[in-house]
Formats: C-alpha cells, structure tokens, sequence
C-alpha cells in the first residue's frame, strides 16, 4: 500500500508521541537545507529555522526602538512649537510662530500660511494677503492633509521657490466646517512628505494651530 505525503502528516500530527517512541527515526532523518542544495539532520533544521525567527523578532524589535525614538523626538519638537504658540502676548504674532515655529523645529525649508475670516488678524499682515475663491473652496474641500510631489497648487506660488515634496494642511476649527486658512510646507527632499505617509501628526499641526487662532477670531484691534 502505497502512502502519500498527506498521508504521513496526518499520521504524525494523529501520534504526536512517534518521534518520542522512535528517536533513532529523528535523529537520522536528513531534509533539505533551505539555502543550499545539501541536507541537514532534522533537529539542524529546527535550530535554523529558530534562528531565522529569532533575526526576524531582533529587526522587529530593533524598528520598534527606532520608531519609538523617532516619535518621542517629534513628540519633544512639537511640545516646543506648543510652547511658542503659548508664550506669544500679542495674537497678531501668531501666524509667524505658527509657520516660522514649525519650519525651525522640524528643519522645514519651505512654509507659508494664508489666513481668512478671523476678524482680529490685521488687513495689513501678510498672512492675511487675499486667496482666490478657488483656494478657499479647495480648502474647504480638503478633509485630510495632502502629501505629495504635485507642485502645481495656488498655494505653491506663496513660495519662494518650488519644494520638490509638500503637505497642504486645511485649518478650521472642529466645531465649524469651513475653513479658516491653508497651511503651506514644503521639503526639498521629495520623499519628505510621501502620498502614503500617514497624516496624524498634521492633524494634530492643524487642531494646535486653530485653537491658538482662536485668538484672533474676535474684532480687530483699534
């Protein structure tokens, strides 16, 4: 009687005792290595394919470090960044430490803001230059932050040169759905800020920065 493959396999996974039984069948049992044309006892295998395992955990843990490093070393930049929006005594300065505050901390090499419908910015401040109608619905639009290498956006032009990657971050406060400016940064490196990047630390850029313009909601200043 002829038995297949599945056949044994089964039989083994049915009696798991049999190699305990029958230790003279394990240890002359020879299977394949897996990187070489030549053949290694079975406990061999075994403790090479634990060690393939333990490498795998080692790079997993290794990235885990490394994230978790990486994260806390944002987490401490923003955590200054929050400190410059609180210390500022005039709201009108606002603007600049949001867009100046974020491009030292994070090494960004370009950023522009454009704000509107805040009463109590100044006419004459530069952020609150005028948008076309178009920009504002487009930000009205935008949901989520963009990421990408698409240098063809109004916003683009605020620069004074063109970045090679940039995240477009609409500003509006939870409560209301339109929005009250656009937030503008751009890298140099075109993998800075990737279509596939996650956006939660923008997110969290866009929800600090509205509450700080809070300040500036109410009427202008005589």
């Amino acid at each position: 009687m002829t038995h297949s493959a599945q056949d044994i396999a089964d039989f083994l996974a049915q009696y798991p005792a049999f190699f305990e039984e029958h230790a003279d069948v394990f240890t002359a049992l020879r299977v394949p290595h897996p990187h070489s044309g030549q053949t290694v006892s079975l406990a061999e295998r075994q403790i090479f394919t634990l060690r393939e395992r333990n490498r795998e955990l080692e790079w997993r843990i290794n990235e885990l470090a490394r994230n978790a490093a990486a994260n806390e070393t944002i987490a401490d930049r923003l955590a200054q960044w929050c400190a410059g929006l609180v210390s500022q005594t005039n709201p009108q300065h606002l603007p600049g430490a949001i867009t100046l505050g974020l491009a030292e901390q994070f090494k960004i090499e370009h950023a522009a803001l454009r704000l509107w419908n805040l009463p109590g910015l100044a006419a004459d401040s530069g952020y609150a230059a005028g948008v076309s109608e178009d920009l504002r619905t487009f930000a009205d639009s935008l949901k989520a932050p963009y990421c990408g290498n698409d240098t063809g956006f109004e916003a683009v032009s605020w620069l004074d040169a063109k970045p090679q990657s940039l995240a477009l971050i609409a500003l509006r406060p939870a409560e209301d759905p339109s929005s009250i400016g656009l937030l503008l940064l751009g890298s140099d490196d075109p993998a800075r800020f990737d279509p596939d990047m996650g956006t939660m630390f923008l997110d969290t850029i866009a929800r600090l920065s509205c509450a700080a313009l809070k300040r500036l909601a109410g009427p202008a200043a005589g």
